[in-house]
């Protein structure tokens, strides 16, 4: 009789455990939502404004400053970051999720409004700020509200938040900004904005300030704790990155001399008390973690950037055309990180990672060849859409990896230092390549062969991505025993 009682009552335990462990638990169901949705605009105002740019360059004018469109988001999303984990270790992720979108609102209206280049890239710093809160506390409600078990799935969810607006933005607003002009695009998205933030704060609210750590605790691997990431060091940190940046569209020697080491003076020092100690040196384990996403995005988004411009203004395709050849990366992209998500328990996350450079590089090299040569529109085509899923298969196992390392009280310290790197490689990436514009410029060579250095330096990157690689950490930070266990642990249950 007890036998026959247990029955049900085990199976109703095992209900309950599998409903803990699902994603869209009730519990996590209104968390989720409100993440995925926040992601969503910050995806279509990404995708809207790659796509666009072209045409509000030959409006505004000011082709010197089409890198800085993108860098200057990228910078101000370094300031949002660290602001923000900070802020999340410190009381909880509702206070700095709502100052980010009020200052994503803002750069809206005021890149939207921009009578002129340097007053757009104004407002794109200021969407970067706001949108820099986005991820960090992305990672910090995953590292403490989420399983370990959950975490990929939750990473590659946020990705394929990433699907709805690479289906229809691009296209959509390379329409409306034909139709209606560019200026709706940004506008548009102000109501979105709002929307997502009233449905997430209630989640993010009840997740409160986190735990205090240990007595004799210090950050993960003795580095400095999150109430150290100083506001004025992420704000050094990108002033000396603006700086190398306009080194590289200065005309004068002497200047990008001065430039670039004024730039390295004030910005080094900033960033390596920012980061865990030994990044810049790629230590084995965290640092490396650190320093490979930084790489990565570096990689991918330093040819992103200048995918649109190869296709309308080198090779004189619509940019409609364009439009769906970031939609297909889109898609490459979200299907690459629901592919990790069903081998991660297979796969070693170095392996994933290793696996997207090598995509990634093949499709820069698609479109360098694409430029240099007159070849079939499905090339480039299928070059970026091999990167695409090169970075979905890359991206979030870097994510995984942080998390791993970090411990619950420093989710936010851990969250900030990985997308400090991020989004510090992506403006340095695509600056990058708009001072190969500005110096094809310069030396009076064609557009075609300032864009085809854009896409070299891009892989440049890629590659000491995958050096870096080898120093990542493998799972088997356990006892042998453990982790012969672990891989029996499915035989058993079979």
């Amino acid at each position: 009789m007890v036998s026959a009682m247990s029955t049900p009552t085990h199976a109703a335990d095992g209900a309950r455990a599998s409903a803990a462990a699902s994603l869209w638990a009730p519990e996590r169901r209104g968390l989720v939502t409100g993440l995925v949705l926040t992601t969503t605009f910050v995806a279509v105002e990404a995708l809207a404004v790659l796509t666009i740019m072209p045409q509000v360059a030959r409006q505004l004018g000011g082709l010197s400053l089409y890198g800085w469109v993108f860098s200057a988001f990228m910078l101000g999303s370094l300031v949002g970051t660290v602001a923000a984990g900070r802020d999340a270790d410190r009381v909880g992720p509702a206070r700095a999720y709502l100052g980010g979108l009020g200052l994503f609102a803002a750069g809206l209206a005021v890149a939207g409004a921009a009578p002129s280049m340097a007053v757009l890239v104004v407002g794109r710093c200021l969407q970067g700020v706001g949108a820099g809160a986005v991820p960090a506390i992305a990672y910090v409600v995953i590292g403490r509200s989420l399983p370990e078990r959950v975490r990929p799935r939750m990473l590659a969810v946020l990705s394929t938040a990433w699907v709805g607006p690479g289906l229809l933005g691009p296209v959509l607003s390379a329409e409306v900004a034909r139709v209606f002009g560019w200026r709706v695009v940004f506008l548009g998205l102000i109501p979105l904005v709002a929307i997502a933030g009233a449905l997430a704060l209630p989640a993010l609210l009840r997740i409160g300030i986190p735990p205090a750590p240990a007595a004799d605790d210090g950050a993960p691997h003795g580095q400095v704790s999150a109430a150290e990431h100083r506001l004025l060091d992420a704000l050094r940190t990108a002033v000396g990155a603006a700086l190398v940046l306009e080194a590289l569209a200065s005309r004068t020697l002497l200047l990008d001399a001065v430039l670039a080491a004024a730039g390295l003076a004030v910005g080094v020092p900033a960033l390596r008390r920012l980061l865990p100690a030994g990044t810049l040196g790629a230590r084995r384990g965290l640092p490396a973690t650190i320093l490979s996403r930084g790489l990565l995005t570096f990689a991918f988004f330093g040819g992103d950037a200048y995918v649109t411009l190869a296709l309308t203004t080198v090779l004189h395709h619509r940019v409609t055309t364009a439009g769906v050849l970031i939609t297909i990366s889109t898609l490459t992209w979200a299907a690459g990180s629901w592919l990790q998500a069903r081998l991660s328990h297979r796969w070693e996350g170095r392996g994933f990672i290793r696996a997207g450079l090598v995509l990634i590089l093949g499709g820069i090299a698609g479109m360098v060849i694409s430029v240099r040569q007159a070849v079939p529109l499905a090339v480039p085509f299928a070059a970026w859409s091999a990167a695409g899923l090169g970075m979905g298969l890359a991206y979030a196992p870097t994510s995984l990896l942080m998390l791993r390392d970090a411990s619950s009280d420093r989710t936010g310290w851990a969250s900030a230092s990985l997308t400090l790197a991020d989004v510090l490689g992506t403006a340095l990436g695509t600056g990058i390549g708009g001072g190969a514009l500005v110096l094809a410029s310069n030396q009076r060579w064609s557009i075609s062969t300032g864009v085809m250095l854009a896409f070299v330096l891009a892989g440049a990157g890629g590659v000491a991505g995958l050096a870096v690689s080898r120093r990542l950490p493998l799972r088997g930070a356990q006892p042998p025993r453990v982790a012969r266990e672990r891989v029996s642990e499915p035989a058993r249950l079979a």
